[in-house]
């Protein structure tokens, strides 16, 4: 992870990794609706939930690139997930992590608190990721993510701008070093 005032972020090519399957994990619900009650039971049990994910950046044609999850054939989602009752951030995301990867209606407005922390990984240079049978693992490239609120929603659009402080070293599968790329969002 991101260390504080840490700015320089290596990536590798999307190629340096291996992907797998792994079992599918059922869903709790079976709608929309019985999901958004059993997240007001569980606030109104535990309090404000928590949530982690994970931000994972690879490289492809040098250009940064950000691993989602995709579900069926259109909604995307970082890896990750909600935190237990009491256990520490560090922790829970890296066993989001592993079991994740090893209506616009007002009925729908959740009445619930949430506080949702994203977390910049870093990711060593070989690493292999094992998918649920039932999701799919893209490689996004940041500008595709830009403002694109309908399609990606309003967190995972503006993770460009939270990652333009941030200078990404594009490490190639030779060790070469092309240093000094630092990402940049212009807006005709």
């Amino acid at each position: 992870m991101v260390g504080a005032g840490s700015t320089v972020v290596n990536t590798y090519p999307l190629s340096s990794y291996t992907f797998g399957t792994k079992e599918p994990k059922m869903e709790k619900d079976t709608s929309v609706a019985d999901r958004l009650a059993r997240m007001k039971v569980n606030y109104m049990k535990e309090g404000m939930r928590t949530s982690v994910e994970a931000i994972l950046l690879v490289q492809e044609h040098n250009h940064p690139h950000i691993l989602l999850l995709q579900i069926g054939n259109t909604f995307c989602k970082l890896p990750g997930g909600r935190l237990k009752p009491g256990e520490n951030e560090n922790e829970g995301l890296k066993r989001k992590l592993t079991s994740k990867l090893g209506a616009n209606s007002p009925a729908l407005v959740p009445d619930w608190q949430e506080c949702k922390k994203l977390y910049l990984v870093h990711l060593s240079e070989r690493e292999y990721f094992a998918v649920l049978k039932n999701l799919k693992l893209l490689a996004v490239p940041l500008f595709e993510l830009y403002d694109n609120v309908q399609r990606y929603g309003p967190v995972i659009s503006t993770i460009p701008q939270q990652l333009s402080r941030f200078q990404f070293n594009m490490i190639t599968t030779t060790r070469n070093l092309l240093t000094g790329y630092t990402f940049m969002i212009v807006r005709n």
